[in-house]
């Protein structure tokens, strides 16, 4: 085990940071390791259903990513709309700080917004002068590494084909590939985590279990805990549903339908009590995603297989291929 930020770093060439989604959600490369023999295989994310065996249930989140990304009228300002706090008040993220200190205004649609408080994270306090639905005409908040401006086909492609529960910042990523018609094939069942900002905010200690992670909430239905209590395997698509499964309440050993929030961080050496399997995408250098599946896989396994990810050319981050984890 490691919990040094730098044991947890490796190069991306820039251009394998994927900036647009496969032509087909299914058209993703998929590369499986299994951990027990220490191997990797290069397969496609058609081929999920082969690797499951009967009684194994698919674990999906089905948050809704908001589109609440938008700029002041003349463009100068860009706003990440966080939580809407009442009486015409919202929190906020802006680009670029300098222009939105305490007391500065910008105007949305017909209406202004002043700062009222700026927090200790930077997040703004903003008071709208009349009320402003901010994601009516908002876009979606692409992460910064994909270096374009939002286009039509982002507003589906950046959404899972199951999202149903608005309130996400970002969207649970590995569930991007799925299809329909490929879902309809794999018993599954649904959790919500809707995803926050504090997801992807660096780690700025080189011990790393100096970190904290923000709060963030998330729900089982009475449905989905019947559907995980009853499974031979739990295989988890993507890090925010490991994240619930393993902060998840259970009474005599079995889960049950709740509401919560977990600020759970899971570096190794961690020990998963829930979670059998895992899908995900590849993820940032130094980052918490990267930790987790570092303590799913074993850091050293892992960090090989981004290498060898690398070599083949996989398409890294939101956008790119996944992983397969057994």
């Amino acid at each position: 085990m490691s919990t040094r930020l730098s044991d947890y770093d490796y190069d991306l060439p820039r251009e394998l940071v994927a900036q647009r989604p496969a032509a087909h959600r299914a058209d993703s490369r998929m590369m499986v390791l299994r951990c027990g023999a220490q191997t990797i295989e290069h397969r496609q994310f058609r081929e999920l259903k082969t690797f499951l065996q009967p009684g194994d249930l698919l674990v999906l989140n089905d948050t809704r990513v908001l589109p609440a990304r938008r700029f002041s009228n003349d463009g100068a300002i860009e706003f990440l709309f966080l939580e809407h706090l009442g009486r015409r008040r919202w929190k906020c993220l802006v680009k670029p700080g300098r222009k939105m200190r305490l007391g500065a205004a910008a105007t949305i649609d017909n209406a202004t917004l002043q700062v009222e408080k700026i927090t200790s994270d930077g997040e703004r306090i903003v008071v709208l002068d009349q009320d402003v639905d901010p994601y009516a005409k908002g876009s979606m908040p692409l992460p910064p590494y994909i270096g374009r401006e939002n286009d039509v086909e982002d507003a589906t492609r950046y959404q899972t084909v199951f999202a149903q529960a608005p309130g996400a910042l970002a969207a649970p990523t590995a569930g991007l590939h799925f299809t329909p018609e490929i879902l309809s094939e794999i018993p599954h069942a649904l959790v919500t985590l809707h995803v926050g900002t504090g997801t992807f905010l660096p780690v700025r200690s080189e011990n790393i279990v100096e970190h904290r992670m923000h709060a963030e909430r998330f729900s089982i239905s009475a449905e989905g805990a019947m559907k995980m209590n009853n499974a031979r395997r739990m295989a988890a698509v993507g890090t925010t549903v490991v994240r619930v499964l393993e902060s998840a309440e259970r009474e005599n050993g079995k889960l049950i339908a709740q509401t919560g929030s977990t600020d759970i961080f899971i570096f190794p050496p961690y020990r998963f009590q829930a979670v059998d399997l895992l899908l995900t995408n590849f993820h940032l250098p130094r980052s918490t995603l990267l930790m987790l599946v570092s303590a799913f896989a074993g850091r050293e396994f892992l960090l090989r297989a981004y290498q060898e990810a690398i070599r083949q050319r996989y398409r890294f981050y939101s956008y790119g291929d996944c992983m397969l984890i057994l």
